[in-house]
């Protein structure tokens, strides 16, 4: 029986290198699994977005298929640009079965990449001591999502014994300049921002020139097409596999598995 196909799934950035990023991902993973069908595709904003993706693969004659959201915020609830992506999707795939994985999530390994491009930040602007840190998300992702991310911000804290502020998109209170606030409260000064970012899209830009003018030592890069992600979309994919040949997904139409019998990440 052949494998569902993998089917990565991204929001478009009007951002080229933003894209690159999601496309460089799929080039290595190809290198990674010459055995598996592997694609992508955009949620919004993107090419090929998902209605092109499915009617080739139905048109190569695959029969099945797993969406893996490349999303870091979202734990277990796919965001709302994938759901409208699969609604929309509906009745353009008939004949093809697919499923929706789990999205990446915020993952512990995510931490070491995060650091690695901080370290680099740190290098260029020829910073040579901190006291203070901003982790910095473009949002706050699910509720599962936003309790993970509270826990790598103190995971995060614990590591580098230094406090470390939590800041994601524009929310009252969360922001990056709200972040960059209470470490000053604090008395601190020496002030960095890791960005909890999968790309250079238009929120990870504008939070780190904001974060850059009110005065942070260094902003680190996006996480980048590490090959730790597709550890992650891979372990995703596997489980909604599986899930393809326990459920009756209905050809043409969509399953979200229900995370409750999933294993949550740590």
């Amino acid at each position: 029986m052949t494998a569902p196909a993998l089917i990565l799934l991204a929001d478009g950035s009007t951002e080229a290198t933003a894209n690159q990023v999601m496309f460089a991902l799929r080039r290595r993973m190809r290198q990674l699994r010459p055995g598996l069908s592997i694609h992508l595709c955009f949620a919004e904003g993107g090419v090929p977005d998902a209605t092109q993706t499915a009617a080739a693969l139905i048109e190569a004659g695959a029969e099945e298929a797993v969406f893996v959201p490349l999303n870091i915020t979202h734990a277990t609830d796919p965001p709302e640009s994938v759901l409208r992506t699969m609604k929309a999707l509906g009745a353009d795939c008939a004949g093809l079965r697919i499923n929706v994985a789990r999205p990446i999530g915020p993952a512990c390994e995510l931490l070491s990449i995060l650091d690695l491009r901080l370290r680099s930040a740190l290098a260029a602007s020829h910073t040579l001591e901190l006291d203070g840190l901003v982790l910095s998300a473009p949002d706050s992702g699910d509720p599962r999502g936003a309790a993970l991310l509270a826990r790598r911000a103190r995971q995060w804290r614990a590591h580098h014994k230094l406090p470390v502020q939590l800041a994601y998109g524009h929310e009252p209170g969360h922001s990056v300049a709200a972040a960059l606030t209470a470490l000053r409260a604090q008395g601190r000064r020496l002030i960095a921002v890791g960005s909890f970012f999968l790309s250079a899209d238009h929120r990870y830009t504008e939070q780190a020139a904001l974060a850059l003018d009110l005065g942070a030592v260094a902003v680190s890069p996006p996480i980048g097409p590490d090959e730790r992600l597709l550890d992650l979309a891979m372990a995703r994919y596997s489980v909604s596999a599986l899930e393809l040949l326990d459920t009756d997904v209905p050809f043409g139409g969509f399953g979200l598995h229900d995370d409750a019998t999933v294993p949550l990440p740590a």
